[in-house]
């Protein structure tokens, strides 16, 4: 039997609910862990997820539904980690069970607060899980188009060719084109680094600047995110590819993006604190930022639209004056 057999979702947002009803057109049986009993019941009554992308239909008799992480992992052989970086590390602390024998693949688009490191990292450093068996979901896609059944691209990255082909098959299907990477590192930090452009994007916006300037802004990003990609893990990549630019690009321009959202409310005056309890959504970008910049102290890439995004969220700068100074700096 293939170990991609079983496959289970860990997760109850946007993302995992979208990976579900991707999976869900080729898989019979799919494991899904969500901390809400109150979610999973709705979703066995009524097909589909109460809190998150409620217009996608589920289908409850596919799924495995459990609030006990320690019962999926146990019986689950590939698991797809589907939760906000910054509650990573709590879900992970509930654990009983080893990851060391299990294949994992991270739709997270961030690092991991309390440690500073990608995803993979994370698991390799610190649950002992090799690099054969990590793998990558990344875009350009929002779980928003997937709910709406609209044609999206991703690309699934792993080491390990075999594995990234056969998530790809599990995955890919009526809107989903998929194609395979062996650039875990690349394709996880770029996920992270466009969520701080997307913020970026999102604060000019909110100060007024228009698109001539955003696309100056997207353009210095693209080749900002190079540099610091570069130095983190030097190997051979096309930052053209879909999964770098075009992931830049949906995460900054798009209407569905929390971080250029968030990026838009700070733009207008909003406080840090104000601007994520209105939204009630988790913009990973925030917290990236912080580490982006904290990795970035020790390998000295030039990053100024990561350091201006830092003095407004961290430095407590005003966006207009950073943003003012940034002009100057963009070609």
């Amino acid at each position: 039997m293939s170990e991609f057999e079983k496959i289970a979702v860990i997760g109850g947002g946007s993302w995992a609910t979208a990976i579900v009803k991707m999976l869900s057109e080729n898989k019979a049986k799919i494991g899904w862990y969500m901390r809400s009993i109150y979610a999973i019941e709705h979703i066995k009554r009524n097909k589909h997820n109460p809190n998150y992308l409620s217009s996608a239909e589920l289908h409850p008799e596919q799924l495995d539904l459990t609030n006990d992480i320690n019962t999926l992992v146990e019986n689950y052989d590939v698991l797809i980690f589907a939760i906000p970086s910054a509650f990573l590390n709590s879900e992970l602390e509930k654990l009983t069970i080893g990851l060391d024998n299990k294949i994992i693949f991270s739709a997270i688009k961030g690092i991991v607060p309390e440690t500073g490191l990608i995803v993979g990292e994370h698991f390799h450093k610190n649950y002992n899980v090799s690099y054969e068996n990590i793998g990558v979901i990344a875009g350009p896609c929002h779980a928003e188009e997937v709910a709406m059944e609209r044609l999206s691209y991703l690309t699934i990255a792993s080491q390990d060719e075999k594995k990234a082909k056969e998530l790809s098959k599990c995955i890919k299907g009526r809107y989903i084109k998929t194609k395979v990477s062996d650039d875990i590192f690349g394709t996880e930090y770029s996920a992270m680094l466009k969520n701080i452009y997307a913020i970026a994007a999102g604060i000019a916006h909110g100060l007024g600047y228009g698109d001539n300037f955003q696309s100056v802004l997207m353009s210095n990003a693209i080749r900002e995110m190079k540099r610091y990609i570069k130095k983190v893990h030097r190997m051979k990549r096309n930052i053209n590819n879909s999964a770098y630019l075009g992931d830049l690009l949906v995460t900054g321009y798009s209407v569905f993006s929390r971080n250029r959202m968030f990026g838009n409310m700070i733009g207008k005056g909003y406080t840090v604190k104000s601007a994520m309890l209105e939204m009630n959504m988790v913009a990973e970008g925030y917290y990236a930022t912080k580490s982006a910049y904290k990795i970035n102290e020790e390998n000295g890439a030039k990053t100024p639209i990561i350091d201006a995004i830092y003095s407004i969220l961290y430095g407590k700068k005003e966006a207009k004056e950073v943003f003012e100074k940034l002009t100057n700096m963009l070609d």
